[in-house]
């Protein structure tokens, strides 16, 4: 048997992060996400959106009421996660980035309604552009909650006029 000192030089510190995540068989699950104090991939701590574009295959989600069970979730077959945070905000140009109002069907039948930032070269900062991100899972932020939704699930997205 193994014998694992408390200071592993493996172990990250982690903190959680309350969401929903619904499924692409309609269920949903409320619970938290587990991130990094520090991100790779810029300064400052580690965000939901970086876990969920950063790979691959499954990630780790603490189930709420069930005494600290964790369950492996496939990304591919995550359609949206729920954001009690809003951590789009928090993305280096949010304040520049051009601001959409769209209206997304997703494969689920669900229609979600918000905002999303095109950060692109002014010119190129359509929502046509938007689609073409390679990011697969994107924010959407609305007066309730700030959303992300995997793309693969989107079936429509369309600006919503006069907006």
């Amino acid at each position: 048997m193994h014998s694992h000192s408390a200071e592993s030089e493996f172990h990250v510190e982690k903190r959680r992060v309350e969401a929903v995540v619904t499924l692409a068989g309609g269920d949903s699950a409320r619970g938290w996400f587990f991130i990094s104090g520090t991100s790779a991939l810029h300064e400052g701590a580690e965000r939901v959106g970086d876990l969920l574009n950063s790979e691959t295959g499954f990630f780790p989600f603490e189930i709420e009421g069930s005494g600290g069970r964790t369950v492996l979730y496939n990304r591919h077959h995550v359609i949206m996660v729920r954001l009690f945070e809003n951590e789009a905000r928090q993305d280096p140009g949010y304040a520049f980035a051009r601001r959409l109002v769209v209206s997304i069907l997703l494969s689920t039948g669900r229609r979600v309604e918000g905002a999303v930032r095109v950060y692109r070269p002014e010119g190129r900062d359509r929502l046509s552009d938007w689609t073409r991100q390679p990011e697969p899972f994107r924010y959407i932020e609305s007066d309730e909650a700030t959303v992300m939704v995997n793309a693969s699930h989107i079936v429509t997205v369309s600006e919503v006029p006069g907006t």
